[in-house]
């Protein structure tokens, strides 16, 4: 959200006001500065903008990735937390947010690592503050199926998978399968920096990032088995890949123009917006293309992704790159897997340490009986 600060700086003199009662209280070398502020400057009367009035405007964005970081540091002064917490990363995953969003943020943070238990603010609550206020709380009470979570864990495992495949795409810092708001999993990408533009190479990155959820379904559950879970990743690549090519001239059919596509192109010819359109299926086609032959290449490292996703739920972005590492070199082992060796494992300590102590207790008891005695 940006705001608007407004100055005026008047006196009695300079105001244009003659002396009288309204003015009294102002001295006439004494000046009387008048601050407001709004985030919606369009709908200020003209009158009150002109020259000698609010003529001053400031502008104050939202802050910056280090300025998140600073306002986090200052709201922490008073509150302990974990040696694990990074602000960094925190302000890194929480674009556009204003210091009162901060607030409410540590707020949240703090308020669920009182009701853990905890006696410091670590940083898996500011994990789960951020996604609770930019996703909707945890859905616990959410009946998914088996086949269900099989599905969002193939599709999350998909949008990552392509991600951490494709040049330009922003690093992945989390998966999960654990129901928010309206999504049944998401896969969060964090940028290493605020971005104030983005190249032709990060918006194609990002349409190949859309369309790997629906790849995926289709690649492991056929065709006739895809869901309507890919509904707003194709909503969100159709409406970047129209932007490109009525807003930025990425086309070379289209051209460097802008045109005006908010009334969904009743104003231009039917040539014209029949151009557009081909361009914009052109694009997000070579997106699933591209997208289809990474996870078809690395359809391996699919499946262990999503065998992780339905033992853990959550996994880092460390975590996914580990894994994927571990099956390029044939290290992989799912955890389903180690745990039942450990058990195992574990079986055989027990049998063993009882069986060495009912020996032992067999011994014991044997030393203890009379021998044979001689006649």
């Amino acid at each position: 959200m940006v705001y608007k600060v407004f100055v005026a700086i008047s006196a009695a003199t300079q105001c244009g006001l003659p002396q009288g009662p309204c003015c009294a209280f102002v001295q006439p070398t004494e000046g009387v500065i008048v601050v407001a502020a709004t985030n919606f400057p369009e709908i200020l009367d003209k009158a009150l903008v002109r020259p000698g009035r609010f003529d001053r405007h400031v502008v104050v964005p939202a802050p910056d990735v280090e300025g998140r970081r600073q306002i986090l540091e200052s709201h922490f002064k008073n509150i302990p937390f974990a040696p694990d917490v990074d602000l960094h990363t925190i302000a890194r995953g929480t674009p556009g947010f204003s210091g009162a969003d901060l607030a409410n943020l540590v707020n949240v943070a703090a308020l669920h690592a009182a009701k853990a238990g905890q006696q410091a603010v670590g940083m898996a609550s500011l994990e789960y503050a951020r996604d609770r206020i930019m996703m909707g709380a945890e859905r616990k009470s959410a009946v998914i199926t088996d086949k269900s979570r099989k599905l969002t864990a193939y599709h999350e495992g998909g949008h990552a998978l392509v991600a951490q495949h494709t040049e330009g795409a922003d690093p992945v810092h989390k998966a999960t399968i654990v129901p928010r708001g309206m999504a049944l999993g998401m896969v969060t990408q964090l940028p290493d920096e605020d971005q104030t533009s983005m190249s032709r190479k990060q918006m194609m990155a990002r349409l190949d990032v859309c369309m790997g959820g629906r790849v995926a379904e289709e690649l492991i559950f056929g065709e006739d088995d895809v869901t309507s879970g890919a509904s707003s990743d194709l909503k969100q690549a159709t409406a970047l890949a129209r932007a490109m090519v009525t807003k930025y001239g990425m086309s070379s059919k289209v051209g460097q123009v802008s045109l005006d596509y908010d009334d969904d192109g009743r104003s231009m010819s039917s040539e014209t917006r029949q151009l557009v359109e081909e361009e914009v299926r052109r694009l997000v086609q070579g997106a699933y293309d591209r997208a289809r032959s990474i996870l078809t290449k690395y359809e391996s490292e699919l499946h262990a992704l999503a065998s992780e996703l339905l033992e853990k739920e959550t996994l880092s972005g460390d975590d996914i790159r580990t894994i994927m590492k571990q099956v390029s070199d044939g290290s992989f082992m799912p955890s389903s897997m180690m745990e039942n060796m450990r058990k195992s494992a574990q079986s055989v300590v027990d049998s063993a340490t009882k069986g060495a102590a009912a020996a032992a207790e067999a011994a014991k008891g044997g030393s203890k009986r009379p021998g044979n005695l001689a006649p």
